[in-house]
């Protein structure tokens, strides 16, 4: 029953804390409407969810989202850096990341990841062929770029979910 109403309890709670932050209001009917939306919008996207796999280990997402906060600070300073350097020294590139996940839900997540990552950004997930295709900001060396999402990212994604 609760499944029902609540088919993502967690998209409908972060729907209605986004709400009550973005309306900035605390009133009853702001409230209601906030509560409405988080029962009506996770209710009618059900479909396109995909079962996302269990997590096995959530000591490893832990220390992963340490990883991945750190990751962020230290590419937000290296693309500071590299855009108020001379950009003539970018070396811009889309490169194909092969992957041993044969998860669509995993591979999206790793997808997000990617992108989030300041100085990369995911532009596919080719699931037939099981590829990433990301584009760089700054990539001399893609066999280096592609190594570090792999071993930084779906390893620790492999880990995680047990793939």
């Amino acid at each position: 029953m609760m499944r029902a109403i609540l088919p993502h309890p967690r998209l409908s709670l972060m729907v209605f804390l986004l709400w009550a932050v973005i309306t900035n209001a605390a009133s009853l009917g702001v409230l209601v409407v906030g509560a409405a939306l988080a029962i009506v919008i996770p209710a009618l996207t059900h479909d396109f969810w995909p079962d996302a796999p269990p997590l096995v280990r959530p000591w490893r997402a832990l220390r992963f989202m340490g990883l991945f906060g750190l990751d962020i600070v230290t590419a937000n300073w290296r693309v500071a850096r590299q855009i108020i350097g001379p950009l003539h020294r970018l070396s811009p590139a889309f490169v194909e990341v092969p992957l041993d996940l044969r998860d669509p839900f995993i591979a999206t997540l790793l997808g997000s990841i990617v992108s989030l990552t300041p100085g990369t950004v995911s532009i596919d997930v080719d699931q037939q062929r099981w590829v990433l295709l990301v584009h760089a900001l700054d990539a001399p060396n893609p066999e280096a770029l592609i190594s570090e999402i792999k071993e930084r990212y779906e390893q620790a994604l492999k880990e995680m979910f047990a793939c």
